[in-house]
């Protein structure tokens, strides 16, 4: 790995870490479904896990002791980790050399996933559900009584999944195009006139 996208994954972990606070973004609007992914695409090795899980525990640790005076981890919380670990997976299914299309649907397809499987998961756990389909689609679509409505979250998650995707996979793909660009020309130079 190079120094630059090493130093470059850590200024985007800190920007990251900064946005997390309760307040700074609208609920459930979260560069954390794209970033897992895009890690998963274009980091190598163990630093595609580490590095935004880390980043990931220490801000959610420091969240829930200063904001919500709350225990440091949770149950719930761990739950999240698993799916942010299998959205990583994901985009380690992918490759940066993807089109663009194909990295912003995985990265639209991350955010659908954690919704899904994470209101699934508060379905079957909250007791105020029924365990039916009627109370699934309650909990899909409606929520809780003092909470926003969970559709209200949805867009926010597919709005920021696709918004911060396109933008990590954009930057990604415009850094490369001038590396590329070169060696088209220098073969151009290069061929009979």
């Amino acid at each position: 790995m190079t120094q630059n996208l090493l130093l470059t994954a850590i200024a985007l972990m800190l920007v990251f870490a900064a946005t997390r606070w309760p307040g700074v973004l609208p609920p459930n609007f979260s560069a954390a479904y794209a970033l897992v992914f895009c890690a998963g695409v274009y980091f190598p090795g163990r630093l595609a896990w580490w590095l935004p899980l880390g980043t990931m525990l220490v801000t959610d640790i420091a969240i829930n002791v200063i904001h919500y005076h709350t225990a440091p981890v949770g149950a719930y919380m761990l739950f999240n980790y698993a799916i942010y670990a299998g959205l990583i997976w994901l985009g380690r299914r992918l490759t940066g050399r993807a089109s663009f299309g194909a990295l912003l649907g995985g990265g639209i397809l991350g955010a659908i996933l954690f919704y899904l499987i994470t209101n699934t998961f508060s379905w079957l756990e909250n007791p105020e559900y029924a365990k039916t389909l009627a109370g699934w689609i309650k909990a899909l679509s409606i929520g809780t009584d003092g909470w926003p409505y969970t559709w209200e979250f949805f867009r926010n998650t597919l709005m920021s999944g696709g918004l911060f995707t396109g933008l990590f996979v954009g930057a990604m793909k415009l850094s490369e195009a001038p590396e590329a660009e070169p060696e088209v020309e220098e073969e151009a130079e290069g061929a009979p006139a």
